[in-house]
């Protein structure tokens, strides 16, 4: 069995990064579509003109969380990377003038953003005692100020 949910967990990975990585292209080249759907989204927020700053910026992560998945003891950090990216695409799809089917398709950029925000739970779910492992090894070196440490 732990065979199985380690072939599942690079398998999700792989389909994360191919989204991620697919989607670069419209990202980084500043594609009509991506550039409509990025200035809906910075208008929306109140942040008139700086479409290709969150563009560029949503992509980067994106690349990163790619990278990051196949990195075997790094690639629970991509999955949340990955997560949270998405948290963010959903919500914006749900509560901004985008909605789930902006370009008419039958919402598809929105199915593979819960596509992908489940399988990075999944992947953080199967990589957990990784995770585990990451925080204890780094937490000593995150500045915390002293009123937030536990006694």
């Amino acid at each position: 069995m732990q065979k199985f949910r380690g072939l599942a967990a690079w398998a999700m990975a792989a389909y994360m990064a191919y989204i991620f990585v697919w989607y670069l292209q419209y990202k980084f080249t500043g594609d009509d579509g991506s550039v409509w759907l990025f200035t809906v989204l910075t208008d929306w927020l109140g942040f008139h003109g700086h479409e290709k700053f969150m563009r560029i910026g949503t992509g980067s992560a994106e690349l990163a969380a790619a990278i990051l998945l196949f990195i075997p003891p790094l690639q629970v950090l991509g999955a949340a990377m990955g997560f949270c990216i998405m948290s963010g695409a959903i919500f914006f799809h749900l509560v901004s003038p985008l909605g789930v089917d902006p370009y008419g398709d039958g919402g598809v950029l929105f199915r593979e953003a819960c596509t992908v925000w489940v399988f990075g739970i999944a992947i953080m779910v199967i990589r957990r005692r990784r995770g585990v492992e990451l925080i204890e090894r780094y937490l000593p070196f995150i500045p915390i100020p002293a009123k937030l440490r536990a006694p």
